[in-house]
């Protein structure tokens, strides 16, 4: 009952930011004009910075809403991992709770930020495509839901917005279920030795859920993983954001190569606390 109740009060949590994003994605289809619209295609190359900056605020709201906004064609993919990899969701309050030097928060965080930064420009390069030539499909998304929203905005932003958040519960709820049955101690020891350790953490800050981040937060402050697997399963942690996207994006082959992507560049910033830090 415990676990049912933690996972609906986080999928309430996330409703909000599902059912804003869902209001600006209808508004973008039905009333805004080409000038607007242009406008939006040409800020393409600020996403990574500004997407970096909203991602280190906690929770993972800004990165489901950063899947969405993917899906629609509105961001390129250097803004989405941006996003993603700047994401703190639960490290943040965790730490905050526990009284850790405000300086050692400060670091992570714009690590983070900066990871954000570089990864996300670094990769929108190589995929550019998606900023010379962008394309606000908010219709295909809308097409995939079935939601009618050709009359109104309110009432397909709701529709969509409760179809997503009951997806990530039942997703969540059987995750977390799964998760209190998980032997963390068997795999901790693997996370203490040197690159093996940021390999590890990485594959658990795949998993879309807010667990991972709560995990390795806590087992780091506990002194038995060191702080480079800290930073790799941190970097690839989004939360829910990764769950999101392959609910509404439709192009498997380009989910998994941005998963692909997303845990390549939470590896390598693990790895580099090494040599910074």
């Amino acid at each position: 009952m415990d676990i049912f109740i933690d996972t609906l009060i986080d999928n309430l949590k996330l409703f909000p930011f599902l059912f804003v994003t869902y209001l600006c994605l209808e508004y973008l289809e039905h009333k805004t004009s080409e000038k607007a619209t242009e406008t939006i295609k040409k800020a393409g190359w600020s996403g990574p910075l500004i997407g970096s900056l909203c991602g280190v605020l906690p929770q993972c709201g800004f990165s489901v809403a950063a899947a969405n906004f993917f899906a629609a064609r509105i961001i390129g993919v250097g803004t989405l991992l941006a996003i993603f990899l700047s994401t703190s969701d639960e490290l943040l309050p965790i730490m905050l709770s526990a009284t850790v030097p405000p300086l050692l928060i400060t670091q992570i965080l714009l690590y983070k930020a900066v990871c954000g930064v570089v990864f996300g420009y670094a990769f929108g390069f190589i995929w550019k495509k998606y900023y010379t030539r962008p394309q606000i499909n908010i219709e295909e998304l809308c097409r995939n839901e079935n939601c009618h929203c050709e009359d109104s905005v309110v009432k397909p932003a709701l529709y969509h917005s409760v179809r997503i958040t009951a997806f990530i519960f039942v997703f969540t709820l059987i995750l977390n279920y799964s998760m209190s049955y998980l032997d963390i101690s068997a795999i901790t020891a693997y996370m203490q030795i040197p690159l093996l350790g940021e390999v590890v953490s990485g594959i658990i800050g795949l998993i879309p859920n807010c667990s991972p981040s709560v995990i390795l937060t806590q087992l780091y402050m506990d002194d038995i993983i060191p702080f480079g697997a800290l930073i790799s399963g941190s970097l690839v942690n989004g939360g829910v954001g990764l769950l999101v996207l392959f609910r509404v994006n439709r192009r498997l082959r380009e989910n998994l190569q941005i998963t692909a992507a997303l845990y390549v560049c939470g590896v390598i910033g693990g790895l580099l606390t090494h040599l910074i830090f």
